[in-house]
């Protein structure tokens, strides 16, 4: 299966790339959130990736990083929730704004997604809080850092300090976890090194 792809980006679709990767150009569905993120055609882009494999066709999903993919996973979980909506869904909230909606059973919120009216958003809620507590129960706080490290939006001491910790082989949210941990123990002055200490002290608990 496909997991990455690096490339050139071709061209662009409504709801898709053609990502070339040593001369094989692929078709790549995205939300609209990756699509806004991807450069320009001609310039270089990475995409993690989740392969859909069925009898008639293979299609390949593309997201900024492995948190929205994650996130793309867990969706498609919920009872008569596809791949479209799923992208739909993504389209509307990144996964930090998708832990808080789905923590404080935002119906509103995920009725934005094309596609998703208020039953579907109240089963996106009610089966994802139960069956994935490792991201609906999660701070919201936690994960949006983590996806803010992940595309590069942040910089300063916590995001270094995460850095750090995924360098060392953390999960992303493991390390912001514990980097949120330790910066909320340590203050709003606190530099990397220390948010490095304290963070591996936390995973270390």
């Amino acid at each position: 299966m496909i997991g990455k792809l690096k490339g050139i980006v071709d061209s662009f679709g409504d709801d898709w790339v053609i990502l070339d990767v040593q001369g094989v150009g692929y078709q790549v569905f995205c939300s609209a959130r990756t699509l806004q993120r991807l450069p320009k055609a001609g310039e270089a882009a990475t995409l993690s990736i989740e392969t859909m494999v069925r009898e008639d066709m293979i299609r390949l999903y593309g997201f900024s990083n492995d948190i929205e993919r994650e996130w793309f996973r867990l969706l498609l979980t919920v009872q008569g929730v596809g791949a479209k909506v799923s992208l739909g869904v993504l389209s509307v909230l990144d996964p930090g704004q998708l832990a808080t909606a789905i923590s404080v059973k935002d119906l509103t919120a995920i009725a934005r997604a094309p596609g998703v009216g208020k039953r579907v958003a109240e089963r996106i809620a009610t089966e994802l809080k139960d069956k994935a507590p490792a991201f609906a129960d999660a701070d919201p706080t936690v994960i949006r850092i983590a996806a803010d490290v992940a595309e590069a939006r942040v910089a300063g001491p916590v995001a270094e300090a995460v850095s750090a910790l995924t360098n060392l082989g953390y999960a992303q949210l493991q390390a912001a976890a514990a980097v949120s941990a330790a910066a909320k123990s340590a203050g709003p002055e606190a530099t990397t090194t220390q948010l490095i200490r304290l963070g591996l002290k936390e995973l270390a608990r």
